[in-house]
């Protein structure tokens, strides 16, 4: 199990930055280490009731189909600075499953997952809320309610070419925070359209439902069985 784990490993390689298409940054409200050190120092907002254990699940040891393209562990993302400090993904083990099964769907059509995305500790989600400006804010999540993300229960994600290892191009590239982010946006080319739309139909079956702002970000059925998540990524095993 452990050698296999070893090539799941190996295969699940980062998206070469060469590769990658463009990134639409924007220009922090205030600087990012000043929001770092304020987002650590608080405290998630208070949730009653009771929640499942988390048990989250490291993406890439699902399939070596899922590649990896963790851009907030590097200064190639809307911030222009890391935020993680591990470029890893995870997600509830539902919801791991789910998407796995996805996968599978999608490489008899010659595609595999790129994920940019899971798991976010809450003090990340108040970073991206804190630096984005107030007219782009429907992008980010409001730390006082927590996000989806926090509970490990939503994925950014788009796809790549299985055959040649390169992302697709959609109408709108990952956090562009522009009417192209849209889900139903009908600019871009018919191909774009149509890769977008099947990513969505295939997560949708197996019970992940699109954001209404972002069409790379879906959010497991389960999410509200989960508490807001303030931990850092588990260690590796």
């Amino acid at each position: 199990m452990d050698g296999l784990r070893a090539l799941v490993f190996a295969a699940a390689l980062l998206l070469p930055a060469q590769e990658r298409p463009r990134v639409v940054r924007i220009a922090p409200v205030r600087p990012v280490a000043e929001l770092r050190a304020e987002a650590l120092s608080a405290t998630p907002p208070h949730e009653d009731g009771r929640f499942r254990r988390f048990d989250l699940v490291d993406l890439a040891t699902l399939d070596p189909r899922i590649r990896l393209d963790i851009r907030y562990a590097t200064d190639d993302n809307f911030l222009s600075t890391p935020v993680y400090t591990e470029a890893r993904a995870f997600l509830q083990r539902p919801a791991a499953e789910a998407l796995l099964r996805a996968q599978r769907i999608l490489a008899g059509q010659g595609y595999g997952l790129l994920i940019f995305d899971g798991y976010r500790p809450w003090y990340v989600t108040r970073i991206f809320w804190d630096a984005t400006p107030p007219d782009k804010h429907e992008f980010v999540a409001d730390p006082a309610k927590g996000s989806r993300h926090n509970r490990g229960c939503a994925v950014d994600l788009s796809l790549y070419d299985l055959k040649t290892g390169r992302e697709v191009e959609m109408p709108g590239v990952y956090d562009e925070m522009s009417p192209r982010s849209y889900p139903g946006y009908t600019g871009g080319t018919a191909s774009q359209r149509a890769r977008r739309d099947l990513l969505r139909r295939v997560m949708e079956a197996e019970g992940f439902s699109v954001y209404e702002s972002e069409w790379w970000h879906f959010d497991y059925r389960d999410w509200r069985e989960y508490g807001i998540g303030n931990q850092p990524f588990p260690k590796g095993r």
